[in-house]
Protein backbone atom coordinates (compact mmCIF):
# COMPACT_ATOMS: atom_id res chain seq x y z
CA UNK A 1 0.00 0.00 0.00
CA UNK A 2 2.83 2.28 0.61
CA UNK A 3 4.54 1.91 -2.29
CA UNK A 4 0.87 2.36 -4.61
CA UNK A 5 0.57 5.93 -2.26
CA UNK A 6 4.30 6.72 -2.89
CA UNK A 7 4.08 6.53 -7.02
CA UNK A 8 0.33 8.50 -6.39
CA UNK A 9 1.91 11.23 -4.63
CA UNK A 10 5.31 11.35 -7.25
CA UNK A 11 2.58 11.86 -9.70
CA UNK A 12 0.46 14.75 -8.36
CA UNK A 13 4.15 16.40 -7.79
CA UNK A 14 5.02 15.61 -11.29
CA UNK A 15 2.23 17.16 -12.38
CA UNK A 16 1.95 20.35 -10.04
CA UNK A 17 5.50 20.99 -11.80
CA UNK A 18 4.48 21.01 -15.05
CA UNK A 19 1.56 23.05 -14.73
CA UNK A 20 3.58 25.90 -13.00
CA UNK A 21 5.56 25.33 -15.87
CA UNK A 22 2.74 25.29 -18.62
CA UNK A 23 1.80 28.76 -16.23
CA UNK A 24 4.91 30.12 -16.25
CA UNK A 25 5.21 29.83 -20.40
CA UNK A 26 2.04 30.93 -21.00
CA UNK A 27 2.16 34.05 -18.51
CA UNK A 28 1.61 37.54 -20.40
CA UNK A 29 4.82 39.21 -20.93
CA UNK A 30 4.57 42.77 -18.85
CA UNK A 31 7.94 45.63 -19.35
CA UNK A 32 6.63 48.56 -17.44
CA UNK A 33 8.72 52.05 -16.24
CA UNK A 34 8.35 53.01 -12.43
CA UNK A 35 9.25 56.36 -10.94
CA UNK A 36 10.19 56.69 -7.43
CA UNK A 37 8.08 59.70 -7.52
CA UNK A 38 6.61 62.09 -10.00
CA UNK A 39 7.29 65.26 -8.22
CA UNK A 40 10.43 66.59 -6.95
CA UNK A 41 12.14 69.57 -6.55
CA UNK A 42 15.48 70.57 -8.81
CA UNK A 43 17.95 69.67 -6.32
CA UNK A 44 16.55 65.93 -6.03
CA UNK A 45 17.53 62.58 -7.06
CA UNK A 46 14.78 59.64 -9.70
CA UNK A 47 15.27 56.77 -9.85
CA UNK A 48 13.65 55.04 -12.64
CA UNK A 49 13.29 51.85 -13.10
CA UNK A 50 12.46 49.22 -16.28
CA UNK A 51 10.99 46.37 -14.89
CA UNK A 52 9.86 43.21 -17.08
CA UNK A 53 8.77 39.60 -16.17
CA UNK A 54 10.66 37.56 -19.17
CA UNK A 55 14.28 37.82 -19.72
CA UNK A 56 15.03 40.19 -23.23
CA UNK A 57 17.43 41.54 -25.61
CA UNK A 58 18.29 44.75 -26.98
CA UNK A 59 17.13 47.09 -24.36
CA UNK A 60 16.90 51.04 -25.58
CA UNK A 61 16.19 53.54 -22.55
CA UNK A 62 14.96 57.19 -23.42
CA UNK A 63 16.83 60.06 -24.24
CA UNK A 64 15.34 61.30 -20.50
CA UNK A 65 15.67 64.81 -21.90
CA UNK A 66 15.52 67.22 -19.00
CA UNK A 67 17.64 65.21 -17.14
CA UNK A 68 21.13 64.43 -16.58
CA UNK A 69 22.16 60.54 -15.85
CA UNK A 70 24.29 59.97 -12.58
CA UNK A 71 24.05 56.20 -12.83
CA UNK A 72 22.97 53.78 -15.20
CA UNK A 73 21.89 51.36 -16.30
CA UNK A 74 22.69 49.16 -13.35
CA UNK A 75 21.02 45.56 -14.13
CA UNK A 76 19.54 43.28 -11.43
CA UNK A 77 17.56 39.82 -11.85
CA UNK A 78 15.16 38.14 -9.49
CA UNK A 79 13.96 34.46 -9.79
CA UNK A 80 12.37 32.26 -7.11
CA UNK A 81 10.05 29.08 -6.77
CA UNK A 82 7.08 29.67 -5.07
CA UNK A 83 4.33 26.22 -5.15
CA UNK A 84 5.76 25.30 -8.04
CA UNK A 85 5.65 28.32 -9.58
CA UNK A 86 8.80 30.09 -10.66
CA UNK A 87 8.78 34.20 -10.72
CA UNK A 88 11.20 35.86 -12.69
CA UNK A 89 12.28 39.91 -12.76
CA UNK A 90 14.80 41.65 -14.54
CA UNK A 91 15.17 45.47 -13.97
CA UNK A 92 17.26 48.69 -15.54
CA UNK A 93 17.72 51.07 -13.05
CA UNK A 94 18.83 54.84 -13.49
CA UNK A 95 19.53 57.67 -11.00
CA UNK A 96 18.86 60.95 -12.60
CA UNK A 97 19.43 64.62 -11.94
CA UNK A 98 16.80 66.85 -13.52
CA UNK A 99 18.49 70.10 -15.47
CA UNK A 100 15.74 72.76 -15.06
CA UNK A 101 12.77 73.44 -13.44
CA UNK A 102 9.57 72.46 -15.27
CA UNK A 103 6.71 69.64 -16.84
CA UNK A 104 9.10 66.92 -18.61
CA UNK A 105 8.06 63.65 -20.05
CA UNK A 106 9.86 60.21 -19.54
CA UNK A 107 9.56 58.62 -22.97
CA UNK A 108 9.34 55.21 -23.62
CA UNK A 109 11.90 52.55 -23.55
CA UNK A 110 11.69 49.39 -25.85
CA UNK A 111 13.27 45.95 -25.64
CA UNK A 112 12.64 42.56 -27.64
CA UNK A 113 11.37 39.69 -25.77
CA UNK A 114 11.11 36.15 -27.64
CA UNK A 115 11.12 37.68 -30.75
CA UNK A 116 8.65 40.94 -30.19
CA UNK A 117 9.28 44.21 -29.10
CA UNK A 118 7.55 45.51 -26.08
CA UNK A 119 7.67 49.24 -24.71
CA UNK A 120 6.86 51.31 -22.07
CA UNK A 121 4.37 53.85 -21.11
CA UNK A 122 5.82 57.33 -21.05
CA UNK A 123 5.65 59.31 -17.90
CA UNK A 124 5.27 62.74 -16.48
CA UNK A 125 7.53 64.09 -13.82
CA UNK A 126 6.99 67.34 -12.54
CA UNK A 127 10.60 69.22 -11.67
CA UNK A 128 10.21 72.29 -9.04
CA UNK A 129 11.80 74.71 -7.06
CA UNK A 130 15.11 73.29 -5.26
CA UNK A 131 13.77 72.07 -1.67
CA UNK A 132 15.11 71.78 1.52
CA UNK A 133 16.26 68.28 1.49
CA UNK A 134 17.83 66.56 5.05
CA UNK A 135 21.33 65.41 3.77
CA UNK A 136 20.51 62.23 5.53
CA UNK A 137 17.88 61.71 2.55
CA UNK A 138 20.94 61.85 0.15
CA UNK A 139 23.22 59.64 -0.75
CA UNK A 140 27.33 59.08 -0.86
CA UNK A 141 26.88 59.13 -4.79
CA UNK A 142 24.84 62.79 -3.88
CA UNK A 143 26.35 64.61 -1.70
CA UNK A 144 29.89 63.70 -4.06
CA UNK A 145 28.04 64.56 -7.52
CA UNK A 146 27.23 67.83 -5.98
CA UNK A 147 30.15 68.67 -4.37
CA UNK A 148 32.60 68.25 -6.99
CA UNK A 149 33.62 69.41 -10.22
CA UNK A 150 36.38 69.82 -12.87
CA UNK A 151 36.32 72.66 -14.91
CA UNK A 152 38.44 74.12 -17.68
CA UNK A 153 39.46 77.68 -17.98
CA UNK A 154 40.03 79.55 -20.98
CA UNK A 155 41.78 82.72 -21.08
CA UNK A 156 40.35 83.55 -25.10
CA UNK A 157 36.64 82.18 -26.92
CA UNK A 158 37.73 83.91 -29.97
CA UNK A 159 41.07 84.38 -30.69
CA UNK A 160 43.06 84.98 -33.78
CA UNK A 161 45.09 82.65 -35.56
CA UNK A 162 48.32 82.04 -33.96
CA UNK A 163 47.13 84.21 -31.10
CA UNK A 164 48.02 82.72 -27.66
CA UNK A 165 45.54 81.71 -25.46
CA UNK A 166 45.66 79.53 -22.05
CA UNK A 167 43.39 76.64 -20.70
CA UNK A 168 43.78 76.19 -16.75
CA UNK A 169 42.08 72.90 -15.35
CA UNK A 170 40.71 73.09 -11.91
CA UNK A 171 39.25 70.70 -9.81
CA UNK A 172 36.47 72.32 -7.80
CA UNK A 173 35.97 70.43 -3.80
CA UNK A 174 32.83 71.67 -1.65
CA UNK A 175 34.37 72.38 2.29
CA UNK A 176 32.28 69.26 3.09
CA UNK A 177 33.99 66.19 1.38
CA UNK A 178 37.58 65.77 0.66
CA UNK A 179 39.87 63.78 -2.11
CA UNK A 180 41.91 61.51 -1.20
CA UNK A 181 43.35 60.39 -4.60
CA UNK A 182 42.97 61.12 -8.71
CA UNK A 183 43.52 58.90 -11.83
CA UNK A 184 43.40 60.72 -15.31
CA UNK A 185 41.09 58.42 -17.42
CA UNK A 186 41.30 60.49 -21.03
CA UNK A 187 44.08 63.31 -21.94
CA UNK A 188 42.99 65.81 -24.39
CA UNK A 189 44.97 66.06 -27.53
CA UNK A 190 44.43 69.59 -29.00
CA UNK A 191 44.45 68.42 -32.34
CA UNK A 192 44.70 71.88 -34.95
CA UNK A 193 46.77 73.71 -31.94
CA UNK A 194 50.45 74.16 -31.12
CA UNK A 195 50.30 73.40 -27.52
CA UNK A 196 52.92 73.67 -24.70
CA UNK A 197 52.25 72.69 -21.35
CA UNK A 198 52.99 74.96 -17.98
CA UNK A 199 54.36 72.20 -15.29
CA UNK A 200 52.18 72.56 -12.01
CA UNK A 201 55.45 72.48 -9.82
CA UNK A 202 53.31 71.31 -6.49
CA UNK A 203 49.11 71.05 -6.30
CA UNK A 204 48.33 73.13 -2.99
CA UNK A 205 44.70 73.65 -2.25
CA UNK A 206 43.49 77.71 -2.58
CA UNK A 207 40.27 79.11 -1.30
CA UNK A 208 38.10 79.82 -4.46
CA UNK A 209 34.33 80.15 -5.41
CA UNK A 210 31.79 78.20 -8.17
CA UNK A 211 28.77 79.66 -9.22
CA UNK A 212 28.55 81.71 -5.63
CA UNK A 213 29.78 79.29 -3.03
CA UNK A 214 32.92 78.35 -1.41
CA UNK A 215 34.70 76.30 -2.37
CA UNK A 216 38.87 74.72 -2.55
CA UNK A 217 40.48 73.92 -5.97
CA UNK A 218 43.30 72.36 -7.22
CA UNK A 219 45.13 73.51 -10.34
CA UNK A 220 46.04 70.01 -12.19
CA UNK A 221 47.68 71.25 -15.50
CA UNK A 222 47.99 74.48 -17.51
CA UNK A 223 48.56 74.76 -21.20
CA UNK A 224 49.02 77.39 -23.45
CA UNK A 225 47.78 77.04 -26.72
CA UNK A 226 48.18 78.46 -30.28
CA UNK A 227 45.53 77.81 -32.82
CA UNK A 228 47.00 76.64 -36.23
CA UNK A 229 43.58 76.86 -38.19
CA UNK A 230 40.50 79.52 -38.39
CA UNK A 231 36.92 78.75 -37.58
CA UNK A 232 35.32 76.35 -34.82
CA UNK A 233 37.97 74.44 -33.06
CA UNK A 234 36.77 71.60 -30.08
CA UNK A 235 39.40 70.96 -27.20
CA UNK A 236 39.04 67.85 -25.69
CA UNK A 237 38.19 66.80 -22.60
CA UNK A 238 40.10 65.90 -19.37
CA UNK A 239 38.52 63.68 -17.42
CA UNK A 240 39.42 61.98 -13.91
CA UNK A 241 38.67 59.06 -11.96
CA UNK A 242 38.35 60.83 -8.31
CA UNK A 243 38.26 58.65 -4.71
CA UNK A 244 35.67 61.17 -2.74
CA UNK A 245 35.79 60.55 1.14
CA UNK A 246 31.90 61.87 2.19
CA UNK A 247 30.77 62.30 5.64
CA UNK A 248 27.75 60.38 6.77
CA UNK A 249 25.93 60.82 9.83
CA UNK A 250 27.60 58.02 11.78
CA UNK A 251 29.82 58.41 14.14
CA UNK A 252 32.35 55.93 15.85
CA UNK A 253 33.09 54.67 19.48
CA UNK A 254 34.67 58.04 20.38
CA UNK A 255 32.19 60.46 18.60
CA UNK A 256 34.14 61.29 15.45
CA UNK A 257 32.21 60.89 12.45
CA UNK A 258 32.06 58.22 9.88
CA UNK A 259 33.41 58.89 6.38
CA UNK A 260 32.22 56.65 3.20
CA UNK A 261 34.35 56.30 0.44
CA UNK A 262 33.29 56.66 -2.76
CA UNK A 263 34.56 57.06 -6.72
CA UNK A 264 32.94 59.44 -8.63
CA UNK A 265 34.40 60.25 -13.07
CA UNK A 266 34.49 64.34 -13.52
CA UNK A 267 35.26 65.63 -17.45
CA UNK A 268 35.88 69.33 -18.02
CA UNK A 269 33.69 69.36 -21.04
CA UNK A 270 34.30 70.19 -24.58
CA UNK A 271 35.17 73.50 -25.10
CA UNK A 272 34.35 75.87 -28.50
CA UNK A 273 36.92 78.16 -30.04
CA UNK A 274 36.24 80.54 -32.16
CA UNK A 275 39.67 80.96 -34.03
CA UNK A 276 39.44 84.62 -36.36
CA UNK A 277 41.29 84.21 -39.73
CA UNK A 278 43.90 87.05 -39.98
CA UNK A 279 42.79 89.61 -42.47
CA UNK A 280 43.79 89.84 -45.82
CA UNK A 281 43.36 93.65 -46.34
CA UNK A 282 46.86 95.33 -45.59
CA UNK A 283 49.04 92.08 -45.37
CA UNK A 284 52.22 92.60 -46.22
CA UNK A 285 53.97 90.55 -48.75
CA UNK A 286 56.46 89.30 -47.02
CA UNK A 287 54.45 88.41 -43.69
CA UNK A 288 55.39 84.85 -42.45
CA UNK A 289 53.10 84.69 -39.82
CA UNK A 290 54.21 86.05 -37.06
CA UNK A 291 51.35 87.50 -34.32
CA UNK A 292 52.32 89.24 -31.18
CA UNK A 293 54.16 92.44 -30.30
CA UNK A 294 57.72 92.48 -31.46
CA UNK A 295 61.00 94.26 -32.19
CA UNK A 296 63.64 93.49 -35.24
CA UNK A 297 67.20 94.45 -35.56
CA UNK A 298 69.99 93.05 -37.61
CA UNK A 299 73.45 93.90 -36.24
CA UNK A 300 77.26 93.00 -36.89
CA UNK A 301 80.06 92.39 -34.58
CA UNK A 302 82.11 94.55 -36.43
CA UNK A 303 81.76 96.47 -39.80
CA UNK A 304 85.67 97.23 -40.64
CA UNK A 305 87.97 94.53 -40.92
CA UNK A 306 90.67 92.84 -43.63
CA UNK A 307 89.88 89.98 -46.64
CA UNK A 308 89.64 86.21 -45.26
CA UNK A 309 88.43 87.60 -41.59
CA UNK A 310 85.18 87.18 -40.70
CA UNK A 311 82.21 89.03 -39.15
CA UNK A 312 79.41 88.03 -37.44
CA UNK A 313 75.44 89.30 -38.85
CA UNK A 314 72.99 88.78 -35.86
CA UNK A 315 69.00 88.96 -37.19
CA UNK A 316 67.01 89.00 -34.46
CA UNK A 317 63.15 89.06 -32.88
CA UNK A 318 62.36 89.90 -29.36
CA UNK A 319 58.95 90.13 -27.75
CA UNK A 320 55.98 88.33 -27.10
CA UNK A 321 54.18 85.96 -29.48
CA UNK A 322 54.57 83.44 -31.64
CA UNK A 323 58.33 82.82 -31.76
CA UNK A 324 58.45 79.27 -32.10
CA UNK A 325 56.08 79.48 -35.44
CA UNK A 326 57.31 81.65 -38.13
CA UNK A 327 60.63 82.13 -40.58
CA UNK A 328 63.04 84.83 -39.62
CA UNK A 329 63.66 87.36 -43.02
CA UNK A 330 66.94 86.55 -44.50
CA UNK A 331 69.95 88.99 -45.45
CA UNK A 332 70.50 89.93 -48.88
CA UNK A 333 74.16 90.17 -48.91
CA UNK A 334 76.36 90.95 -52.20
CA UNK A 335 78.21 87.99 -54.06
CA UNK A 336 81.51 89.28 -52.97
CA UNK A 337 81.14 87.78 -49.22
CA UNK A 338 80.81 84.69 -48.35
CA UNK A 339 77.76 83.68 -46.33
CA UNK A 340 77.91 80.47 -43.95
CA UNK A 341 74.69 78.61 -42.91
CA UNK A 342 72.95 80.70 -40.07
CA UNK A 343 73.33 79.28 -36.59
CA UNK A 344 69.63 79.78 -35.17
CA UNK A 345 69.67 80.35 -31.01
CA UNK A 346 66.15 80.81 -29.06
CA UNK A 347 65.65 82.13 -25.88
CA UNK A 348 61.95 81.54 -25.15
CA UNK A 349 59.84 81.08 -21.84
CA UNK A 350 56.32 80.26 -21.85
CA UNK A 351 54.17 81.59 -19.22
CA UNK A 352 50.06 81.46 -19.48
CA UNK A 353 49.88 84.98 -21.27
CA UNK A 354 51.83 83.44 -24.13
CA UNK A 355 55.69 83.07 -24.84
CA UNK A 356 58.12 85.99 -24.99
CA UNK A 357 61.46 86.19 -25.15
CA UNK A 358 63.91 86.04 -28.51
CA UNK A 359 64.70 84.62 -31.47
CA UNK A 360 68.06 85.17 -33.98
CA UNK A 361 69.86 84.10 -36.89
CA UNK A 362 73.86 84.39 -36.59
CA UNK A 363 75.62 84.58 -39.94
CA UNK A 364 79.12 83.86 -40.14
CA UNK A 365 80.57 86.30 -43.18
CA UNK A 366 83.77 86.08 -44.78
CA UNK A 367 84.69 89.06 -46.86
CA UNK A 368 87.38 87.97 -50.06
CA UNK A 369 88.30 91.05 -51.13
CA UNK A 370 88.87 94.97 -50.56
CA UNK A 371 86.26 97.36 -50.80
CA UNK A 372 82.92 98.15 -48.90
CA UNK A 373 79.85 96.21 -49.46
CA UNK A 374 76.43 97.79 -48.60
CA UNK A 375 73.72 95.56 -46.44
CA UNK A 376 70.69 96.17 -47.41
CA UNK A 377 67.75 97.49 -44.88
CA UNK A 378 65.51 94.04 -44.28
CA UNK A 379 61.70 94.47 -43.23
CA UNK A 380 59.42 92.55 -41.05
CA UNK A 381 56.16 92.16 -40.72
CA UNK A 382 53.82 90.42 -38.42
CA UNK A 383 50.40 90.89 -36.93
CA UNK A 384 49.37 93.22 -33.26
CA UNK A 385 46.41 91.42 -32.31
CA UNK A 386 45.59 94.49 -29.85
CA UNK A 387 45.81 96.88 -32.57
CA UNK A 388 44.33 94.23 -35.32
CA UNK A 389 46.82 95.55 -37.87
CA UNK A 390 49.82 94.77 -39.56
CA UNK A 391 53.19 96.58 -38.51
CA UNK A 392 56.66 96.20 -40.66
CA UNK A 393 59.57 97.32 -38.89
CA UNK A 394 62.88 98.12 -40.99
CA UNK A 395 66.29 97.39 -39.77
CA UNK A 396 69.38 99.92 -40.77
CA UNK A 397 71.60 99.76 -43.78
CA UNK A 398 74.96 98.43 -42.62
CA UNK A 399 78.37 99.10 -44.54
CA UNK A 400 81.06 96.68 -44.38
CA UNK A 401 84.39 98.49 -44.91
CA UNK A 402 87.21 95.56 -45.92
CA UNK A 403 90.55 97.69 -45.82
CA UNK A 404 93.34 94.97 -47.01
CA UNK A 405 93.10 92.44 -49.98
CA UNK A 406 93.07 91.11 -53.48
CA UNK A 407 90.79 93.44 -55.23
CA UNK A 408 87.76 92.28 -57.14
CA UNK A 409 88.67 91.27 -60.74
CA UNK A 410 85.19 91.70 -61.62
CA UNK A 411 84.93 94.81 -60.03
CA UNK A 412 88.60 96.13 -61.82
CA UNK A 413 87.11 94.94 -65.49
CA UNK A 414 83.67 97.09 -64.73
CA UNK A 415 85.78 99.77 -63.68
CA UNK A 416 88.45 99.81 -66.87
CA UNK A 417 85.59 99.26 -68.74
CA UNK A 418 83.16 102.42 -67.95
CA UNK A 419 86.05 104.47 -68.24
CA UNK A 420 87.34 106.16 -71.59
CA UNK A 421 91.29 105.38 -71.18
CA UNK A 422 92.96 103.13 -73.98
CA UNK A 423 94.61 99.45 -72.36
CA UNK A 424 97.74 98.61 -74.13
CA UNK A 425 99.36 95.24 -73.73
CA UNK A 426 102.28 94.73 -72.57
CA UNK A 427 102.92 90.94 -74.40
CA UNK A 428 104.31 90.02 -70.52
CA UNK A 429 101.10 89.58 -69.18
CA UNK A 430 100.85 85.40 -69.49
CA UNK A 431 104.41 85.03 -67.55
CA UNK A 432 103.28 83.51 -64.66
CA UNK A 433 103.12 80.09 -66.96
CA UNK A 434 106.29 78.12 -66.70
CA UNK A 435 107.33 76.61 -69.92
CA UNK A 436 110.24 74.49 -68.42
CA UNK A 437 108.48 71.86 -65.79
CA UNK A 438 111.92 70.15 -65.48
CA UNK A 439 110.47 66.80 -65.06
CA UNK A 440 112.13 63.66 -65.10
CA UNK A 441 111.61 60.06 -66.83
CA UNK A 442 110.48 57.23 -64.72
CA UNK A 443 112.25 54.14 -65.65
CA UNK A 444 109.85 50.96 -66.46
CA UNK A 445 111.11 48.63 -63.83
CA UNK A 446 111.03 51.49 -61.01
CA UNK A 447 108.67 49.23 -58.78
CA UNK A 448 110.66 45.66 -59.27
CA UNK A 449 113.12 45.64 -56.77
CA UNK A 450 112.45 48.66 -54.54
CA UNK A 451 111.69 48.88 -51.02
CA UNK A 452 108.44 49.05 -51.24
CA UNK A 453 108.17 45.84 -53.40
CA UNK A 454 109.53 44.07 -50.99
CA UNK A 455 107.07 45.42 -48.04
CA UNK A 456 104.42 44.02 -50.30
CA UNK A 457 106.15 40.83 -50.61
CA UNK A 458 106.78 40.20 -46.93
CA UNK A 459 103.16 41.33 -45.68
CA UNK A 460 101.49 38.46 -45.52
CA UNK A 461 104.38 37.12 -43.86
CA UNK A 462 103.89 39.30 -41.30
CA UNK A 463 100.25 39.30 -41.03
CA UNK A 464 99.73 35.85 -40.24
CA UNK A 465 101.08 36.47 -36.16
CA UNK A 466 98.56 39.34 -36.31
CA UNK A 467 95.90 36.84 -37.43
CA UNK A 468 96.75 34.15 -34.77
CA UNK A 469 96.81 36.81 -31.91
CA UNK A 470 93.28 38.26 -33.31
CA UNK A 471 91.86 34.44 -33.58
CA UNK A 472 92.99 33.43 -29.77
CA UNK A 473 91.66 36.94 -28.72
CA UNK A 474 88.51 36.26 -30.15
CA UNK A 475 88.32 32.65 -28.85
CA UNK A 476 88.37 34.50 -24.96
CA UNK A 477 85.97 36.91 -25.48
CA UNK A 478 83.64 33.68 -27.03
CA UNK A 479 84.49 32.00 -23.52
CA UNK A 480 83.75 34.88 -21.32
CA UNK A 481 79.50 33.98 -21.08
CA UNK A 482 78.79 36.21 -18.15
CA UNK A 483 81.14 39.23 -20.16
CA UNK A 484 79.12 38.03 -22.89
CA UNK A 485 75.72 38.05 -21.52
CA UNK A 486 76.29 41.69 -19.90
CA UNK A 487 77.63 43.00 -23.19
CA UNK A 488 74.70 42.12 -24.80
CA UNK A 489 71.69 43.49 -22.21
CA UNK A 490 73.90 46.77 -22.18
CA UNK A 491 73.64 46.98 -25.81
CA UNK A 492 69.76 45.39 -25.62
CA UNK A 493 69.41 48.25 -23.26
CA UNK A 494 70.47 50.71 -25.25
CA UNK A 495 68.33 49.55 -28.15
CA UNK A 496 65.25 50.32 -26.49
CA UNK A 497 66.18 53.70 -24.32
CA UNK A 498 67.88 55.24 -27.47
CA UNK A 499 64.62 57.30 -28.37
CA UNK A 500 64.10 58.35 -24.19
CA UNK A 501 67.81 59.31 -23.81
CA UNK A 502 67.09 61.78 -26.66
CA UNK A 503 63.95 63.12 -24.74
CA UNK A 504 66.01 63.57 -21.36
CA UNK A 505 64.78 67.56 -19.92
CA UNK A 506 61.37 67.29 -21.96
CA UNK A 507 59.20 65.33 -19.29
CA UNK A 508 56.08 64.56 -20.95
CA UNK A 509 58.09 63.29 -24.17
CA UNK A 510 60.94 61.49 -21.98
CA UNK A 511 58.14 59.24 -19.85
CA UNK A 512 55.92 58.64 -22.84
CA UNK A 513 59.42 57.31 -24.75
CA UNK A 514 60.33 55.20 -21.20
CA UNK A 515 56.74 53.70 -21.20
CA UNK A 516 56.81 52.32 -24.65
CA UNK A 517 60.75 51.33 -24.52
CA UNK A 518 59.57 49.08 -21.51
CA UNK A 519 57.18 47.48 -22.97
CA UNK A 520 58.32 47.19 -26.21
CA UNK A 521 61.38 45.49 -24.51
CA UNK A 522 58.70 43.16 -22.83
CA UNK A 523 56.63 42.48 -25.94
CA UNK A 524 60.07 41.43 -28.10
CA UNK A 525 61.36 39.29 -25.70
CA UNK A 526 58.30 37.16 -24.49
CA UNK A 527 56.29 37.63 -27.50
CA UNK A 528 53.25 39.24 -25.90
CA UNK A 529 51.44 42.65 -26.14
CA UNK A 530 52.01 43.99 -23.06
CA UNK A 531 50.11 47.30 -23.71
CA UNK A 532 46.96 45.07 -23.29
CA UNK A 533 48.03 43.65 -19.84
CA UNK A 534 48.27 45.75 -15.98
CA UNK A 535 50.91 46.00 -13.89
CA UNK A 536 49.77 43.16 -11.98
CA UNK A 537 49.41 40.65 -14.78
CA UNK A 538 52.88 42.20 -16.01
CA UNK A 539 54.44 41.10 -12.36
CA UNK A 540 52.76 37.78 -12.25
CA UNK A 541 54.61 37.39 -15.71
CA UNK A 542 57.58 38.31 -14.89
CA UNK A 543 56.95 36.07 -11.66
CA UNK A 544 56.06 33.43 -13.62
CA UNK A 545 59.56 33.61 -15.26
CA UNK A 546 61.22 33.34 -12.58
CA UNK A 547 62.45 36.76 -12.20
CA UNK A 548 63.82 37.91 -8.85
CA UNK A 549 61.34 39.88 -6.92
CA UNK A 550 63.29 42.99 -6.47
CA UNK A 551 63.51 43.79 -10.26
CA UNK A 552 60.19 42.71 -10.87
CA UNK A 553 59.37 45.72 -8.19
CA UNK A 554 61.38 48.26 -9.64
CA UNK A 555 60.13 47.41 -13.75
CA UNK A 556 56.44 47.87 -12.02
CA UNK A 557 58.11 51.15 -10.31
CA UNK A 558 58.87 52.53 -13.43
CA UNK A 559 55.88 51.92 -14.88
CA UNK A 560 54.08 53.80 -12.11
CA UNK A 561 56.51 56.38 -12.40
CA UNK A 562 55.70 57.07 -16.13
CA UNK A 563 51.95 57.70 -15.76
CA UNK A 564 52.35 59.55 -12.63
CA UNK A 565 54.65 62.14 -14.46
CA UNK A 566 51.93 63.41 -16.61
CA UNK A 567 50.40 65.18 -13.32
CA UNK A 568 52.90 65.47 -11.26
CA UNK A 569 56.48 67.59 -11.42
CA UNK A 570 59.38 65.25 -12.21
CA UNK A 571 63.20 67.28 -12.31
CA UNK A 572 65.61 66.94 -14.92
CA UNK A 573 67.79 64.74 -11.59
CA UNK A 574 64.74 62.24 -11.32
CA UNK A 575 64.52 61.47 -14.96
CA UNK A 576 68.01 60.83 -15.25
CA UNK A 577 67.77 58.42 -12.01
CA UNK A 578 64.56 56.82 -13.91
CA UNK A 579 66.71 56.34 -17.28
CA UNK A 580 69.77 54.59 -15.20
CA UNK A 581 67.09 52.33 -13.87
CA UNK A 582 65.53 51.57 -16.71
CA UNK A 583 69.06 50.79 -18.13
CA UNK A 584 70.17 48.26 -15.16
CA UNK A 585 66.16 46.59 -14.73
CA UNK A 586 66.73 46.02 -18.60
CA UNK A 587 70.22 44.46 -17.80
CA UNK A 588 68.82 42.62 -15.09
CA UNK A 589 65.78 41.15 -16.56
CA UNK A 590 67.51 40.36 -19.78
CA UNK A 591 70.22 38.10 -17.75
CA UNK A 592 67.55 36.37 -16.16
CA UNK A 593 64.70 35.57 -18.52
Amino acid sequence: MSVVFKNILAFFLTALVSLGTYAQDNEAVTFEMKLSKEKLGLNERLRVDFTMNKDGDNFVPPNFEGFRVLMGPSQSISSSWINGVRSYSKTYSYTLAPTARGAFTIQQASIVIEGKTYKSVPKKVEVTAAVDKPSDQMTVDDVADESLHLVAEVSKASPYLNEALSVVYKLYVAPSISVSNYQPLDNPKYNNFWSQDIPVRRLSAENGTYKGKPYRYVVLKRVVLYPQKSGKLEIEPLSLDVTVDVPTNKRDFFGGRIYSQTNKTVSAGRRTINVKALPEQGKPVNFSGAVGNFDFSVTTNKTALNASESLQAIVEVSGKGNLKLFQLPEPNLPSSLEVYDPEFNEDVRTTLSGSQGKVSNHYTIVPSFKGKYPVPSISFSYFDPNTESYKTINSDEIVINVKEGPLNAAASNATTNSSNKQVVTTGDQFNFIKLNPNLTAIGSNYFFGSTCFYLWLLLPLLLIPAAIAFSKKREAIAGDVVGNRIRRANKLARKYLSKARKELGQKEAFYVALEKALHNYLKAKLKIETSEFSKEKIATLLSEKNVDEETIESFISLLKNCEMARYSPFSNVQMQQDYDKASEVISLLDKQL
